[in-house]
């Protein structure tokens, strides 16, 4: 029986992060996957795989678009296969960097097989057992099918088979109109499906400020997808090659293909972790703030425990462990500052709070917008749908929703300012190059600072300082 320093379960993000550098402090690691390849759902069937296919689509679309910029328009004539071969050349070049040889190269061990504990020192994979010092469950999550009748029978998709299609499905509905549902119909959309998205909440992404989700609603319909919301899928079932999707209010649907996006599961099933005494629910495994689940010389990162289901947060995650597990100091995660996307077109970003959750916690904050129609650069590119949101009270950032061409780099800005703890008024005094689209930060806080600036009482300032002084 083998005696390790650290085991670690799932070789995705987070998993990868810990083994890594556990193994290069010259920590005697196990690292063990189920699957038969290293890189976790992000590499595979998530991140890269889909904003691959998202950029796929957005090329497809400048194409038709070619009369906005002076330039004959092209008709996309779209090959699936050829662009998931793409995709699977993406994520061929990327996986370079999660090759098993390179973390053996750091003498980590690297296994493949389902590991289970056998009890709160052991675990089993294959044939051998191992007994760790400490533990890290990284074990990610899994797409979430609701029991829908006739789900089953009739056959969907997920988006762990989603960029194996080698044929366009000519219709195609999608259940979920959260991040990745609305990622994938627009992006199929584009490459020439007729998309139906189907959304049982009132709002898209009902995480995010409705005024914000409503806005790209508004512009995803401007493409021709067709939008359900408050709209509940009752039972599914096959008419030849058809799929019939029954909803409420006697709304029948009729489509080629059906995905299913309506959100995801941690995977704990199979881990032993009744046999570890470690608590955990369908929900997750609990952690502290030093990422420890209820046996404390046994860690859990990313997707498994929550709260933010991001490869971001896995591996931030994963940094507060290898603080606590592996130099024993007592690091804690801090959650107050988390930005995170959904890569549509345009790009939808957020850090902090909403306007109503300000309000639900008792303050009344000042809600400042400015359009990307009134910025140079998005006019230039012809980019101008969205808006940056910013709520502030104090003149203190206490969070902020872009909605706009590349949101997921300009919320950058945001998210350190409200880290480091500057205030709006440090944004407006920063110089920002022109034309970008930056600008928009500095743009939407001198809407603020405009009140003032221009009200009668400074006017009636400026004129006594000119009478005043020659």
């Amino acid at each position: 029986m083998k005696a390790r320093d650290l085991v670690i379960l799932g070789g995705g993000a987070g998993g990868l992060v810990v083994a890594s550098v556990a193994a290069q402090l010259g920590l005697k690691v196990t690292l063990i996957e189920k699957a038969d390849k290293l890189g976790g759902d992000c590499l595979h069937y998530g991140c890269v795989p889909s904003k691959t296919l998202i950029h796929a689509a957005r090329v497809a679309s400048l194409m038709r678009r070619g009369p906005e910029f002076g330039l004959p328009a092209c008709e996309a004539d779209v090959d699936l296969g050829k662009v998931a071969d793409h995709v699977q050349s993406v994520i061929e070049r990327i996986q370079v960097h999660d090759d098993p040889e390179r973390f053996r190269s750091y003498g980590c061990e690297v296994l493949f097989g389902m590991a289970a504990f056998i009890n709160p020192r052991k675990v089993q994979v294959n044939d051998q057992v191992i007994r760790g010092r400490r533990f890290v469950i990284a074990t990610g999550s899994q797409p979430f099918v609701p029991p829908i009748e006739g789900l089953q029978d009739a056959g969907y998709l997920t988006n762990e088979d989603l960029f194996a299609l080698r044929d366009l499905p000519r219709r195609l509905v999608v259940l979920g109109g959260g991040p990745v549902g609305l990622e994938m119909a627009q992006a199929f959309a584009r490459l020439g499906s007729q998309v139906t998205v189907v959304e049982r909440l009132p709002h898209l992404l009902p995480q995010e400020d409705p005024e914000v989700a409503d806005a790209l609603r508004t512009q995803l319909e401007s493409e021709g997808m067709v939008i359900h919301v408050a709209t509940t899928v009752e039972r599914v079932s096959r008419d030849g090659y058809t799929t019939l999707v029954g909803c409420s209010e006697g709304l029948t649907l009729e489509t080629d293909a059906l995905l299913v996006a309506v959100g995801r599961r941690p995977v704990v099933e199979g881990l032993g972790l009744d046999m570890a005494g470690v608590v955990h629910t369908e929900k997750g495994i609990p952690v502290d703030r030093r990422q420890r689940t209820s046996q404390k010389h046994i860690y859990a990162c990313g997707d498994v425990c929550g709260p933010y289901p991001l490869t971001h947060m896995a591996e931030y995650q994963a940094g507060i462990v290898i603080g606590n597990a592996i130099f024993r100091v007592p690091k804690k995660t801090d959650y107050r500052v988390v930005p995170w996307v959904t890569y549509t077109d345009p790009e939808l970003a957020r850090v902090g709070m909403t306007e109503q959750q300000a309000r639900d916690t008792g303050i009344e904050p000042e809600v400042l917008r400015f359009p990307f129609q009134d910025i140079d650069r998005a006019i230039t590119d012809r980019e101008t749908a969205g808006l940056a949101k910013l709520v502030v009270h104090k003149k203190k950032i206490l969070g902020a929703s872009i909605l706009g061409p590349h949101a997921g780099e300009l919320i950058h800005e945001i998210a350190l300012a409200m880290k480091t703890g500057a205030n709006i008024g440090d944004i407006s005094a920063t110089i920002h190059a022109y034309p970008t689209l930056a600008q928009v930060h500095r743009r939407t806080v001198n809407t603020f600072y405009g009140k003032k600036l221009f009200s009668p009482g400074t006017r009636r300032l400026v004129k006594w300082i000119n009478r005043l002084v020659p």
